[in-house]
């Protein structure tokens, strides 16, 4: 007889003065995630997010280093499941769309599902937030030829070897930045899942500053381009520098074929200088591709290590319709490799 196993999952919500949204937060992952532990993560607040976190039912755990990059590696790397639910603390996101999330990575089975935001309200989004996150979206889509349509949502659901594989370095918001550039550039098996976005709650102030951490985002998406695209960086500025040099020095070599002068010799020994610059540039990118190739196979072998998240069909979690039907799609408890949530990793190293 075939059944059903249902895997483990951990809902991780990182808070900073959250006191007045994360008690309706943990309230609804417990109505909707039944069987997940819900992990709030204080991060330096100074009102009661930690206490009324606890009285809604939640594990409340503490990161000093300000910053939700260091919530999010601090959680990745303390907790094991087979499913990772990251939502921001604000209630902003749907917690009603976690478990279709949920269910779509496994029938997948995928390793990153994107929560895209859907507006409920008119007034979600703050004035200049969603333009500049269309342009960050052409950027990646651009850059690593995989279409992302909201890169900036902190509503992800994970598999357990994604959030194991992970090299979290990000400290601040530009940590979305940087699951989404890892996915694109792993090419993990991911899709996208729409989920409403409303505004804050009341007596709740947006920690996001505009034009402060979208210059962050954009620092820290360069950096993960050239990171990530040396090639395509370093073609770039040696086809730009190509092209000026060749505008400056085309006049100076055809003149010096019609006359046998150089008439403008600074003009020729900027424009040489431009060019070798160019080929420099493009040698370094040659090199630097290589060396992302060797990382990225061993990014990949270290990916391969850990199990593939338990298949799971729609129809294996709906009402058994037949016997056929459920020996057919259902998959055998014992081949399932299930977790404790919420197990720390130093435990089960035995320490």
């Amino acid at each position: 007889m075939y059944t059903y196993a249902p895997p483990s999952v951990v809902a991780i919500v990182p808070c900073h003065n959250e006191e007045a949204a994360i008690g309706k937060v943990v309230t609804d992952l417990r109505h909707h995630l039944p069987d997940a532990e819900v992990y709030v993560y204080d991060n330096c607040s100074t009102d009661r997010t930690a206490d009324v976190a606890r009285r809604a039912g939640a594990h409340v755990r503490s990161e000093p280093e300000k910053g939700k990059g260091n919530v999010v590696r601090r959680a990745f790397a303390d907790l094991d499941a087979d499913v990772y639910v990251l939502i921001d603390g604000d209630d902003t996101y749907d917690v009603a769309d976690a478990p279709a999330m949920i269910e779509t990575l496994l029938s997948g089975p995928y390793d990153h599902i994107l929560g895209v935001r859907r507006q409920v309200s008119t007034t979600a989004y703050r004035a200049g937030h969603e333009s500049g996150n269309r342009a960050f979206n052409a950027m990646v889509s651009f850059a690593f030829r995989r279409q992302v349509t909201d890169m900036l949502s902190g509503y992800r659901v994970f598999s357990h070897r994604f959030v194991k594989s992970f090299p979290a370095l990000s400290r601040e918001f530009e940590i979305e930045t940087e699951l989404t550039v890892h996915a694109v550039s792993a090419r993990v098996p991911q899709t996208e899942v729409p989920v409403g976005f409303r505004d804050r709650a009341e007596g709740t102030e947006s920690k996001l500053r505009t034009y402060h951490d979208g210059f962050r985002i954009l620092r820290i998406l360069s950096h993960l381009l050239f990171h990530e695209r040396p090639f395509l960086v370093n073609g770039l500025v040696a086809a730009t520098l190509g092209v000026v040099a060749l505008v400056l020095g085309l006049p100076v070599v055809w003149s010096f074929l019609h006359t046998g002068l150089v008439p403008r010799l600074p003009t020729a020994l900027l424009a040489a200088a431009l060019m070798i610059l160019a080929g420099v540039f493009l040698v370094l990118g040659v090199l630097l591709n290589g060396l992302v190739m060797s990382r990225r196979e061993t990014s990949r072998l270290c990916y391969l290590r850990f199990p593939a998240p338990p298949f799971a069909p729609l129809s294996a979690r709906s009402v058994e319709s037949s016997d056929q039907s459920a020996h057919a799609q259902r998959v055998p408890a014992d081949m399932v490799p299930t977790r404790t949530a919420g197990r720390d990793s130093s435990r089960e190293a035995g320490l």
